[in-house]
C-alpha cells in the first residue's frame, strides 16, 4: 500500500528533511511540496492526496486556517517545533503530531499510524459498497463504484452510465475523474472515461463494454494495457 503525500512548511529547510524521510518510506509517494497554505489550498484541487504533513506556523494562512478551507480533507501528520498546538491538533481530527526535530523512528511511527487509519477506511469502503454522489436533475444520488460502465463528456456536463441508467451531471470530466477510485478507471479518450473492470475486449481503436465500442486514444493504449496488467 502506498500514500500520496504532500509537505506544506515555509521554511525550505524544514521541508527538505520531511522530504527526505518520505523519499526513503517505502510506502510514501511524494506528490508535492509547498511553502505556504494558499499554494496548498490551489495545489490539492488537482491531485489526489491521502496524507499531508502539515506545519502550523506559516504567514497568511497557518495550518488550522488551511484545513478550515479545505473541502476534502487528507489526513494529517502535523509538523511543528511547538507543543501548544497539540491539543487543538487533535481536535482536528489529527493522525498525529510530530514536534521538530524529528527522528526517523518517530516518523515511521506517525506513518504506521496513517497507513492503518488509510486500510479502515478502505475496509468500510468495501464492506458498504465503494459509492461516489452526484447532483443529478437537482437530487443528490448514490452511485455505486461497480455499477458505473464509463463516464462520456457532454460540453459542460459529463454522463455517467451504469448497469441500470444513465445520469447527467454538472461536471467537467477532469473534475469528476478525481471523484473515482485509483486504479479501477481510465480516461482512455478525451471524451471518456471507462471502468477496468467492464472492459470485455480491446483494440488500437476501440474498447468494448458489452455491446458498446468507446473509442481508444492512440496514444493510450500502452496506459491501458499496464493498467489491466495491475489490477
Amino acid at each position: 500500500m502506498t500514500l500520496n503525500c504532500v509537505v506544506v512548511d515555509d521554511s525550505a529547510i524544514q521541508r527538505l528533511s520531511i522530504v527526505k524521510l518520505i523519499e526513503n518510506h517505502e510506502s510514501l509517494n511524494l506528490v508535492a511540496e509547498y511553502s505556504s497554505a494558499l499554494e496548498t489550498k490551489n495545489g490539492l484541487n488537482t491531485k489526489k492526496v491521502d496524507l499531508i504533513f502539515l506545519d502550523i506556523e506559516m504567514p497568511v494562512l497557518n495550518g488550522f486556517e488551511l484545513l478550515d478551507v479545505l473541502n476534502n480533507k487528507p489526513q494529517i501528520i502535523f509538523v511543528t517545533g511547538k507543543t501548544e498546538y497539540a491539543f487543538k491538533a487533535f481536535n482536528y481530527d489529527a493522525t498525529d503530531y510530530l514536534q521538530k526535530p524529528i527522528t526517523k523512528e518517530r516518523f515511521n511511527q506517525a506513518v504506521e499510524k496513517a497507513i492503518e487509519q488509510h486500510k479502515l477506511k478502505l475496509d468500510f469502503n468495501e464492506t458498504e459498497g465503494e459509492h461516489i454522489f452526484v447532483k443529478s436533475n437537482l437530487k443528490k444520488r448514490k452511485v455505486y463504484i461497480k455499477d458505473i460502465k464509463w463516464i462520456e463528456a457532454l460540453g459542460d456536463y459529463v454522463k455517467v452510465v451504469t448497469e441500470e441508467n444513465s445520469l447527467v451531471v454538472l461536471s467537467t470530466m477532469k473534475a469528476f475523474e478525481k471523484e473515482l477510485p485509483e486504479g479501477k478507471f481510465l480516461r482512455i479518450h478525451k471524451s471518456y472515461i471507462v471502468n477496468l473492470d467492464k472492459i470485455d475486449r480491446f483494440n488500437s481503436k476501440n474498447v468494448e463494454v458489452g455491446a458498446y465500442e468507446i473509442p481508444l486514444s492512440r496514444n493510450k493504449k500502452t496506459q491501458l494495457v499496464d493498467a489491466l496488467n495491475n489490477m
